[in-house]
């Protein structure tokens, strides 16, 4: 009998060209997410508290009670954000363990871009907050704070280059 050797590669490519397809979708996913990121900010019931708020939270550290007394003037702004946009665990019922990847990627990134609105802003130490906050998971954390490193040294090489 002569039985042929079996040749991976078809469905090596096949393989490839799947996860490729799933990245992809992901990818659009997350392009429409940044799109339409903070809309709702953009026009009332949010809009006019965001007007007269965001030049004092600026200037607040995120945490401290001075920063929670102006999240209590936002309420009503706030409660309308976190119902009309998922990343935020507020969104959900059971908060983060109801996220999807994508909404858990882009929390992320609005964490970091929160943190550099603030004059003395870390995400790292929003991390940290959040975690009580919210009841992170120290590996959650961890992939969080790994993320932001590798953001630092890819922006360091790209200054670089």
């Amino acid at each position: 009998m002569n039985e042929q050797q079996y040749d991976s590669a078809k469905d090596t490519l096949l393989h490839i060209k799947r996860v490729n397809a799933l990245l992809l979708q992901f990818l659009q996913e997350l392009i429409n997410r940044a799109v339409t990121h903070d809309e709702s900010k953009l026009h009332e019931p949010e809009k006019m508290f965001f007007d007269k708020m965001t030049p004092r939270l600026k200037t607040l550290t995120y945490g401290s009670e001075e920063y929670k007394q102006a999240l209590a003037e936002l309420k009503p702004a706030l409660d309308h954000h976190y119902s009309h946009n998922s990343h935020h665990p507020e969104h959900y019922e059971n908060g983060i363990d109801d996220f999807t990847l994508a909404d858990l990627v882009k929390m992320f990134f609005d964490w970091k871009a929160a943190s550099e609105r603030h004059n003395d802003g870390d995400v790292l130490k929003s991390i940290e907050i959040n975690k009580q906050r919210f009841g992170l998971s120290e590996q959650l954390c961890k992939i969080f704070e790994n993320t932001e490193r590798w953001l630092c040294i890819k922006n360091t090489i790209n200054q670089k280059e």
